[in-house]
This record gives C-alpha cells, structure tokens and sequence, in this order.
C-alpha cells in the first residue's frame, strides 16, 4: 500500500555515509539489472551472510541494515532472507515470496500472488508468521510441517535515503540432524548455502560465533571450498563478550581477528551484538554499548577498522563498490552471450503457432517461402542464400548437392544418356576385322556417338570412365553397376550367327535372300532389353533426388516437428503419386517399344547406308592390298599401282555371298542396328522430357506443397498439422520471458553508459 514519506519508523542517517556519488552510480547499474529481474538469469553481485545455526546473523544482518528482524529463533532462520534497499522519493516497504523453481506450478503462482506493504517495522513479526504458514511450515502454534524452505523471503525497503545494497540472511548450517531437523533439513540448507555462496559474483559474509570453536564451524570449511584464496570472503566474528577476559581462548580468538589463523585475504571483523539483557536497547544503544566493550582489554590492541559496525558498513561498502567495479564488465559480457545465445534458440523455435490463425498464416508463409525457392530450384536460378556455395570438391549429383536441384537433375538426365550409349545394349559386338567395335556400338551414324564408341582395346573400366572425372563416385554411375555387368559382348560373326538362329525361327514366306519384316522387331526387342531397368534406375534417382530436395528445404523454412508432419502427411503423398506417375508413363513408353517397329527418321536409312557403304569399303581395301605392287617412277618416287581392270572383276566376284540366310541375317543386323539406333535417341529423349520432366520435375513447387491448400484447410485440420506442442509453447514463453529480460538488462547498461563510463 502506498503511505506518506517518513511513514516507516526508521533512522537510516547513519547508512547515508555508506556510498559517496560514484559508488552510488555503480550500485545504481546492480540495481537497475536486478529490477529487470535479471537475477534469475545471471549471478548478480550481491552481499550473502551465512554461518552455523546461532552463530548471530540475522544479529549482524540487523545491524548492518538497521532492520529490527523478529527474534523468534524459528523464524527467519528457516529460509533465505533477501534485504533489498533501494532509493526512491518516498519510503515504502514491499514484501514477497520467491517460490523455490522445483516447487509445483499450482504452488509457485499462489505464492507470487502474495504482495505486502507494511507502515511500520513493528509490522514484520506478524507477516513472518503468516508468511511462514504461506510456505508450508505451519503456524507458530502449531506442528510444524516442514523445517527449512527453498523459497526466498524479498524484503524491499526503498526511501530517499536508502543505500543500493542487497544482503541475504541465509539459514544456519545444521552440524547433525535432531528430533526437530532431520537428515533432509541438513541437506536441504547445505544445499542452500553452497548455491548462494557458490556465487562468482557474491561477497561471502562468513559469521562464526565466539561461543564454540572456529575449528568445528562448518561455514569456515564452506567459504573455503568455494572462496579458496579468500578474495570474496569476509570473517565475521560475533559474541565476543561470552570469552572469559584475559584467557588463552580469548587470545586465540584475537589472533583469528588479526587474520593469524584462518587466512581470508579480505581479512576479519569482529562485532558485539546485543547481549539478552540489551534485547531491548535501540541501535544507537545497541552501538555505543559495543564501542565501550572494544575500548577494553585485548581489544584495545586490535585495529579500529577492524571493530564494530560502523567500520564494517564502511568496509562493506568499498568492498561491495571495488567488486562491482570489477565484476561488471564480465556481468555485461555474460549478459550480452546469453542474449545472443537465447537470441538463437527462440529463432529455433520458428513462429509462434499457439492460435488457428497464427498457425494457418504460419503455413501459408511457409508454403509460399517453399514454393519461391522450390520454383528457383527448379529453374536453375541459385541466388537464395538457401543454395549456399557451390561444392567442388564432390560430384554434381551428391546428396549434399541437391538443393541445387536443376543442376542435379541436368547431370543424372546426361548421365542417363551416356549409360544408355554404353550399356543400352544387351550385347556389345566387336568388329575384328579393324579392330572396332561393330554395331551396333559402331555408334558412326553422327559425330556425337562416336565420341562415346570404345575400341576393341579400350577396356570397359576405360570406356565407362573417360572424360568423366567424377563418374567413379557418382550415385548415377553406381546404380548402374548391375545393368553394366549384364551386358554380354559378341563378335560380328557371333552376332550375324545369333541373328541367323532368329531367322530361321521367324521364317515367312518371303523369298531368300530376303528376310521377314519381324526379324527387325525380334533384334530390337532383345538388344533394347535393358532399357527399361536404366531408365526405372534413373526414374528412381530423381525421385530420390526430389524427396531429398525438399526434405533438406523443409528445415531451413520451419520447425523440425511441423517439417516432420508436412513430410508425413503432404509431401511423402505427393511425391509417391508423382513417381507412380512417373513409373505409370514409362511403362507405357515401355509398351510402346515393344510394338511393331515405325520411324520416319531419315537416319535410319542414312545409318543403313553408311554401314553398306563401310562394308564396300572394308572390301576395297582388301582388294587393292591384295593387287598393288609397289614402283618407282622415273623420279625414283615409291607408288602403289593397282590394275582397275583386276581390281573390278574382283569386287565382282568377291562381293557375292552364296549363303542367302547368312546374307540375310547380315542386312537384318544393319538393319536391326540402325533401327535401334534411331529408337535409341527417342528413347532417350522420351525419357527425359515426358517422365522425368513432366511427372517428376514441371510442378513439384506447387503440386508437392501449396500456400493454397493451407489457406483452405480448416482450423482443426491446421492445428493437427502445425499446431505448437505445450512444451515449445512453454519454451517459447520461458524464452521469450527471458530474452525481454536480458534486453531490460542491455538497456540498463546502456543507461548506465552516460553517467558512468
């Protein structure tokens, strides 16, 4: 509740000396990131005062704040106690719980409703009591129900003279479990201590009481497990009126003062707190009384700066300022990490799909960014940043190429032809004769095919390898392997005499010498046999090639759970019917070449022609071989002569072939050989254009995924698609909590720019 300045009862004159200006600046920055509630996120610097259970210090905590806390052992001792002073126009106290983060959800948002003002410090006993039955440890009354709690009591005390400072009393270490503190109530406040003091950032205020022995004090050990050079820990000692005046346990314990036992490069300090009997002085008594105690005995000899609360608010106070000073530029450094870090993750997350609406425009942006780069793909266009660089070092058609899809699909479709050329046929025949393969891998009908055409010397490794430099780890060339090592090669003799046995198995009535129109069918059908495994082969592989396309795009557009469902229940659909269409128009081509043979291409004929007219050749050569002899003429020049008379009686005699069905089977390969050729060509062509083209390529932007359909789906079939699992939807909110949160805390040090660094 709000109330007038001077309302709460409280002199706070003498922590008014606590901070000159520049210090006051750099508590201003601590305090401005721990009102973005930066604290949950980064270790904030902070003043932590821990010991053993009565070892004094909530005592100290109060003198130090000059905050009258209830004495009720029980009380504050129980959990962590956050003082948080700040400065402000007008005095308010805010009080509130932290719930402890593993506490259920239901717990944690009831416990943050609860907010308390208070007028007057004379309030705080009876909001202790009602915020301890709040956490579960039952009223004063009554059974407790539990002994210590992870939550955190925040006390905020603001006023125009306030210092920036925040201290918290932490719960004492228990040394065994009892009948009121069992073995969990000691791990639970060990736990406590060692998370606060564990701080990088936290100046450890470690209290040990006169009363027992240092040696057994369980925090000295603490401090130095976490602090084991003593920069950030500072040894407070309380109770020393309970030592008897002048004994050696005194001077022992003047020693631990002088920092002569347990070193603490921050040192020690001793105070005296309020005896029983001072229960009831005021904190200027309660001061003047410790001032006189000091002003006697061994005490005299110790250094003043090192006795009393008035100098250890000093020391604080610079200790509290010099490590800030420090800490600061890592906090930002820290903070700026985290941002970029958090920055990362709820980018991960995609856009948020909590409603129908989001989630539907969500799918409709998706669709379109899908189509745009699908469409680029397809249309060899690579200026998205999607397609990234170009990779050298791997063949075209490699798995990790193939968001360059055109490219890909180009090279396979090249890749097809030239396995075609290759191993189209079922038989390779060699010619012997000139040591050239024979038709009809002849391949001379056109300058293209006969770059492809390998010499009866060229091995079938050297045939299938030159000038590809990457054809060796290409997925195109290994998907062959079994169509290659299918094919058979046969001599032309062997292969006139394996069209001779179709012959006579195909006679008609046609004459001899002639030969039945289906003997060219009978050839074709047989040689072409492997055409269809190469061109399923090579259906597949684009296939593949396409699945793979988009299943590498979808991640970079969504989050992978939506990725995963559109590729279950849209894009796997598609594709599958796009390749059983494509499957479906190859089969028919397939039929289509199993008919009766028709071409009206001139080559043909022209390829008929060329391998009469290589054979007449063949012939000639023979013969003026035979009948040349070698003169000289008068100019002693060498020349070969052949008589044409001769020469022309022998080409018509030699030329004669009386075996008619050999003569048959003959011109019936040349002409099988041809035709094949010729269907080769269209076959490739037909391959190319009509499947891979139509069925698998043309339209895979908008067939496979469409910003369309998702527009015209309905809100629950959206949802089922792209809805946001309850965990992201946490996530996203934890995230999005969080990032707002380090942005406050950028924008805090960025304030803090102009008045202090």
């Amino acid at each position: 509740m709000a109330h007038e300045p001077g309302a709460v009862g409280l002199s706070t004159g003498s922590l008014d000396a606590l901070q000159n200006e520049e210090m006051r600046k750099v508590m201003d920055v601590v305090d401005n990131l721990r009102r973005t509630g930066l604290g949950a996120i980064l270790q904030l610097p902070q003043l932590v005062v821990c010991g053993d259970q009565s070892s004094g210090k909530s005592s100290v905590l109060e003198a130090i704040t000059e905050i009258p806390f209830p004495r009720k052992e029980n009380l504050c001792t129980r959990f962590a106690t956050e003082i948080i002073l700040r400065r402000a126009r007008v005095e308010t106290v805010s009080i509130r719980i932290i719930p402890d983060k593993l506490r259920p959800a239901g717990e944690v948002d009831a416990l943050q409703s609860y907010k308390w003002t208070i007028n007057d410090f004379t309030e705080l006993p009876d909001l202790m009591d009602e915020v301890t039955d709040l956490m579960g440890f039952g009223k004063a009354d009554q059974a407790n129900l539990r002994a210590f709690s992870r939550d955190v009591l925040s006390i905020e005390i603001e006023g125009p003279h306030r210092p920036q400072l925040t201290l918290v009393d932490l719960p004492g270490l228990i040394h065994s479990e009892n009948k009121q503190q069992s073995k969990d109530d000691v791990e639970i406040v060990r736990s406590l201590v060692e998370d606060y003091i564990g701080n990088q950032r936290t100046i450890i205020l470690a209290v040990v009481s006169a009363k027992n022995d240092y040696a057994n004090q369980i925090i000295l050990k603490k401090a130095r497990d976490v602090d084991d050079k003593g920069r950030r820990t500072l040894g407070i000692i309380t109770k020393p009126d309970f030592l008897k005046a002048g004994s050696e346990n005194e001077r022992s314990w003047v020693e631990l003062a002088q920092n002569k036992d347990i070193e603490f490069e921050l040192g020690w300090h001793m105070l005296k707190n309020r005896a029983e009997e001072e229960l009831s002085f005021s904190l200027e008594e309660r001061d003047k009384s410790e001032t006189t105690f000091f002003n006697k005995g061994r005490y005299r000899d110790l250094d003043r700066d090192g006795l009393g609360i008035a100098p250890l608010r000093k020391r604080l106070s610079q200790l509290l300022y010099t490590h800030l000073k420090r800490e600061l530029p890592h906090l930002q450094q820290e903070l700026n990490e985290k941002l970029k870090a958090t920055t990362k993750e709820l980018k991960g997350l995609g856009q948020s799909r909590s409603t129908p609406r989001e989630i539907r425009r969500y799918l409709m942006q998706l669709g379109q960014d899908f189509q745009k780069i699908a469409q680029s793909a397809v249309d060899g266009h690579y200026e998205d940043k999607y397609f990234g660089p170009v990779l050298s070092n791997e063949p075209v058609d490699h798995a990790n190429n193939t968001q360059r899809l055109r490219a890909v699909v180009q090279y396979s479709n090249l890749q097809f032809a030239r396995q075609m050329r290759l191993y189209g046929a079922k038989f390779r025949i060699i010619d012997r004769r000139d040591n050239t393969t024979s038709p009809p891998e002849a391949e001379n009908s056109d300058e293209e095919d006969e770059t492809d055409t390998p010499s009866a010397a060229t091995s079938a490794a050297e045939a299938e390898n030159s000038g590809k430099e990457n054809e060796k780890e290409s997925p195109s060339n290994q998907a062959y392997d079994e169509v290659k090592s299918l094919q058979s090669t046969k001599t032309r003799e062997q292969a006139i005499a394996w069209v001779h046995e179709i012959l006579q198995r195909s006679r008609g009535r046609e004459l001899p010498g002639n030969f039945n129109p289906m003997l060219i069918s009978q050839i074709f059908w047989q040689q072409s046999e492997p055409w269809k495994a190469l061109a399923s082969t090579h259906v597949d592989r684009i296939a593949k090639y396409c699945a793979v396309f988009i299943e590498t795009l979808l991640p970079h557009l969504g989050s992978p759970e939506v990725s995963q469902q559109i590729k279950i229940y849209k894009v796997k659909p598609a594709l599958e019917r796009r390749c059983k269409r494509a499957h479906a128009e190859l089969a028919n081509i397939i039929d289509d070449k199993q008919r009766h043979p028709i071409t009206y291409n001139h080559y043909y004929t022209t390829t008929i022609q060329k391998l009469r007219n290589k054979k007449n050749a063949e012939t000639m050569e023979k013969l003026t071989k035979k009948l040349g002899r070698e003169i000289y003429t008068k100019t002693n020049n060498l020349v070969h002569h052949v008589d044409t008379t001769a020469l022309i009686r022998n080409v018509a005699d030699g030329a004669l072939e009386l075996d008619m069905d050999k003569f048959s089977a003959q011109e019936a390969l040349d002409c099988g050989t041809s035709y094949y050729k010729d269907e080769r060509k269209y076959f490739i062509n037909v391959v190319t254009k009509q499947v891979i083209e139509r069925c698998l390529i043309s339209g895979l932007a908008d067939d496979v995924i469409s910003s369309v359909d998702f527009g015209e789906m309905t809100d629950e079939q959206v949802c089922a698609l792209a809805a946001e699992p309850k965990t992201i939807m946490q996530d996203r909110l934890r995230l999005e909590t969080r990032h707002a949160t380090l942005e406050a805390g950028q924008e805090a040090f960025r304030s803090a720019l102009g008045t202090f660094w």
